[in-house]
């Protein structure tokens, strides 16, 4: 485990603080549980519009489709669905 790092840094006028370079372009978190205490975390995020990627019911069925791409391909029974087909009942019709 690491060694806990501390230092100290001057607030600008602007109210802005430098955290080094180290850390340019990064997404923080700041949590401020009481006045004048911060902890910033690195951390990365999620568009909105790939959250679902993330639920388990999702990655599950993207994890079965990955698998099936190392698959070798199986010959498909075309008469035998058809027949399958033709027994479902017409559905929006």
């Amino acid at each position: 485990m690491k060694a806990a790092k501390q230092a100290v840094k001057q607030v600008g006028a602007s109210g802005q603080i430098s955290l080094g370079k180290e850390f340019a372009g990064r997404t923080v978190v700041i949590d401020s549980s009481t006045p004048g205490v911060w902890v910033i975390k690195t951390a990365q995020t999620i568009p909105d519009s790939e959250l679902w990627l993330h639920h388990p019911k999702a990655s599950a069925r993207l994890d079965r489709a990955l698998a099936a791409i190392d698959q070798p391909p199986v010959a498909a029974d075309l008469e035998a669905l058809e027949q399958l087909l033709c027994r479902a009942p017409a559905e929006g019709r």
